[in-house]
């Protein structure tokens, strides 16, 4: 990886005050006329870029920066903080081949913290370095070192339900919400894409309009072969709107089901027509290369089974633990198992929660869980999906490994820890207490729901009664499946208060609009 120290960022010309990029100076790919909608090659002859730049696990000091070209290329990449790209600081990235779809990541280092960046990447080629394709704009704030107001949003489900990249309304109606809400960065809950999703070229909505989707051969059916899973993360990109939100916004991505396919657990055998390739751990395999070739994830170890979960550190008022709920799950059964045996988190990654969590100096602690705690969620007839039961005495099945961690908390007198998810499609906040629970060996806390980004929407779901919650606020769509046209999306939006301490929570709908909002106090630990 290359390295990028303070005093050579600031020899390189990166002044205070940089002023914000504006939004007309993140440059676009050129999406040409190419076969369903794919991108056509920039500039003949030289190297371009096909699907934007993205940032993402930014730090105070580090940050990945992204881009895939359309052949074999170095990427170059110049950091300032003056959108201008004065005296930039330039780096030389990976060369990017076949091996990886053409996609590369940069890691920067020695970052300043606390500041708005700029940067840029350009694709050379490797054998001639005076052959170079344009550059891709993008910028992104790192995190701070001391008490700073911070802002986020998070939201997940993206492009699901046969709801793909519709060019009337510039890609993913929610993008232009997002774009204006300029958040420190972004956390996808999940479902970055549905790779069991495929899409028709139009569907009839309810009011007899027509909503278009562009399509792709790789969205013509389910995801099976690398190809095919590449194809998901570079369908999503045609989006003009989400890719012009991505080059701005830093992005923490969370891995769960619609990546493979829906409600997969490992070791699961497909009965679905739909499929030649039947063993899900096959798929998943194929899935996770093409997540992390096309996610600006930072490189970080993985455990023992290959699983990837993580802890960003905001500054002293925000860690954000990120969580990997599906890699280890249990077979979905009537889900009332008696003895805990890491069915949804493991025992891993369980200790390595516990470990940070108690070894965290932050006032808060946001959960990133990619399975909701207390909403029923099926899997037919008689199994279960997520991590309730729908029975509503003493912890059975996965809500042990629930059990196990909320009693973990009280024990050690860590306070101020809040729950962040999607997954169901629709917006709501629980407030969870051992006043109304089975369980009741935990201190109360917040759980609070977002989602969908641009997919159908549900809802609303049953509410199991284990941990004590109650639906504080709800709001979901009229009918199974509501279509973005419709509203119905949401995003949720976190704001820290950097003198208070205090942490506002606000569900927004699909124009921005806020449809709920909390404020919260901290409690000393």
């Amino acid at each position: 990886m290359t390295g990028l120290d303070r005093r050579a960022l600031l020899r390189g010309g990166l002044g205070v005050g940089a002023g914000a990029l504006a939004s007309g100076a993140v440059v676009p790919p050129v999406l040409g006329a190419g076969t369903k909608g794919s991108p056509a090659l920039l500039r003949s002859g030289r190297p371009g870029l096909t699907h934007g730049v993205q940032s993402g696990d930014v730090t105070a000091r580090t940050a990945t920066v992204w881009a895939r070209a359309d052949r074999a290329s170095r990427l170059l990449v110049e950091v300032s903080r003056d959108p201008a790209f004065r005296n930039p600081r330039r780096l030389a990235g990976p060369v990017v081949s076949s091996a990886t779809d053409f996609t590369g990541k940069v890691q920067l280092r020695g970052l300043p913290a606390a500041s708005e960046l700029h940067y840029r990447i350009r694709p050379v080629d490797p054998d001639d370095a005076g052959t170079d394709g344009e550059p891709l704009v993008g910028r992104l704030r790192t995190a701070p070192l001391s008490r700073r107001d911070i802002s986020f949003v998070w939201s997940g489900d993206i492009a699901g339900q046969g709801w793909g990249v519709n060019p009337d309304l510039g890609g993913f109606p929610m993008a232009d919400a997002l774009l204006s809400m300029d958040p420190d960065f972004f956390l996808c809950s999940g479902d970055t894409v549905y790779a069991d999703g495929p899409v028709q070229r139009e569907v009839l909505l309810p009011n007899g309009q027509t909503w278009r989707n562009i399509v792709t051969e790789e969205k013509t059916k389910v995801a099976e072969t690398l190809a095919e899973f590449r194809g998901q993360y570079k369908y999503n990109l045609l989006a003009d709107n989400w890719r012009r939100f991505l080059a701005r916004t830093p992005q923490v991505n969370q891995w769960d089901d619609h990546e493979v396919t829906n409600n997969w657990y490992p070791g699961e055998v497909l009965d679905d027509d739909r499929y030649t390739v039947k063993e899900v751990d096959v798929l998943a395999a194929r899935a996770s290369r093409a997540f992390h070739e096309y996610q600006p994830i930072a490189p970080a170890r993985r455990d023992s089974a290959g699983r990837i979960y993580r802890v960003l550190r905001y500054g002293p008022l925000l860690d954000v633990f990120v969580l990997d709920m599906r890699s280890c799950k249990d077979p979905n059964t009537s889900n009332r198992e008696p003895v805990a045996d890491g069915g949804v988190l493991g025992r891993e990654q369980t200790a390595w929660l516990e470990r940070e969590l108690g070894a965290s100096r932050a006032v808060w602690k946001v959960i990133a869980a990619d399975l909701p705690i207390g909403l029923v969620v099926g899997d037919g007839a008689t199994a279960f999906e997520g991590i309730a039961n729908a029975d509503p005495g003493r912890p059975l099945g996965r809500e042990l490994d629930l059990a196990q961690v909320l009693s973990f908390l009280k024990r050690q007198g860590i306070r101020n820890h809040v729950w962040l998810t999607a997954d169901v499609h629709y917006t709501a906040a629980h407030h969870y207490s051992p006043e109304r629970a089975a369980f009741t060996d935990f201190d109360p806390f917040w759980e609070f729901v977002s989602g969908p980004l641009n997919a159908g929407g549900f809802g609303p779901a049953a509410l199991d009664a284990t941990f004590g919650p109650t639906a504080v606020f709800s709001e979901t769509p009229p009918r199974p499946n509501t279509s973005p046209a419709e509203g119905h999306q949401y995003v949720g939006e976190v704001a820290i208060d950097g003198d208070t301490g205090q942490l506002t929570v606000r569900l927004r709908g699909i124009d921005g609009s806020i449809r709920w909002s909390t404020t919260l106090d901290p409690h000393a630990r």
